[in-house]
């Protein structure tokens, strides 16, 4: 049994990020067309689409701002020109900012994060959901966290934008499951990355303490989850908030 995405089209918004760039290898690697989202950083959206063309992958870079609904309609026709309607959407991106109270939090970090994780995935599912409707099948998947479920201090506008994003994507595992299309949630804990690998990473012994697995995890392990639920292993999973964390948090029942 392997993952098998031969024919799918996939978005990964955020996808020069440090988790991103692993989705999109991956999913590119199991076979799928990849669009990969950039805001800025042009040149590290070149580099993977080399890298996944010099592997024998296909994709393209798209170019826009997942905050505002006319730039990912943009993307959407640059994707259906290039690439073909989009099967499996990865709501990755969002907008960094300076952690702090709530006390001394600007209010527009509030607003950052109620567009880059409720609005943005609104406007993904307004533009890519109606194809996926006709043809009776898609995987819509987003990227929440483990700080959700933890609302330690300082987290407070990082966790309020996740929150709302939690419940717009149960509301729309609902309204779009009789398409047979799945609407899911990865959470990722405190993961190692690119950018600190090699570098001590994982020695910080309080973080460890709460995780059973004692240890962080890794950016493929979150790229692994990603890739389960956009295959056709995860058809009968819809609405589901999926730690890949080492039991750091545990949902309830």
């Amino acid at each position: 049994m392997k993952i098998d995405l031969t024919g799918k089209i996939a978005l990964v918004t955020g996808g020069t990020g440090e988790l991103g760039r692993v989705m999109v290898r991956t999913l590119a690697n199991c076979g799928a067309k990849v669009a990969i989202h950039y805001l800025s950083n042009r040149t590290k959206a070149e580099e993977l689409l080399e890298e996944i063309q010099d592997d024998g992958g296909t994709a393209i870079i798209v170019q826009g701002d997942i905050t505002k609904e006319a730039s990912i309609l943009n993307m959407k026709q640059q994707i259906d020109a290039e690439l073909g309607e989009v099967d499996i959407v990865v709501a990755n991106a969002v907008v960094q900012y300076t952690w702090t109270s709530i006390l001394e939090q600007s209010p527009k970090d509030y607003q950052s994060q109620f567009d880059s994780c409720v609005m943005q995935s609104v406007y993904l599912a307004k533009a890519f959901i109606p194809a996926m409707q006709a043809k009776r099948s898609g995987r819509f998947i987003g990227i929440n966290t483990e700080c959700s479920m933890q609302n330690f201090p300082n987290q407070s506008a990082y966790v309020a934008g996740k929150r709302g994003m939690d419940g717009v994507y149960r509301v729309l595992a609902k309204e779009v499951g009789e398409f047979q299309i799945t609407v899911n949630q990865v959470a990722p804990g405190w993961t190692i990355s690119e950018k600190d690998r090699g570098d001590d990473a994982g020695s910080d012994e309080a973080y460890l303490q709460g995780v059973p697995l004692k240890r962080r995890g890794v950016d493929q392990e979150i790229a692994n989850a990603v890739a389960f639920l956009a295959s056709d292993l995860a058809s009968f999973i819809t609405g589901a908030f999926i730690p890949v964390t080492g039991g750091n948090v545990m949902p309830a029942i």
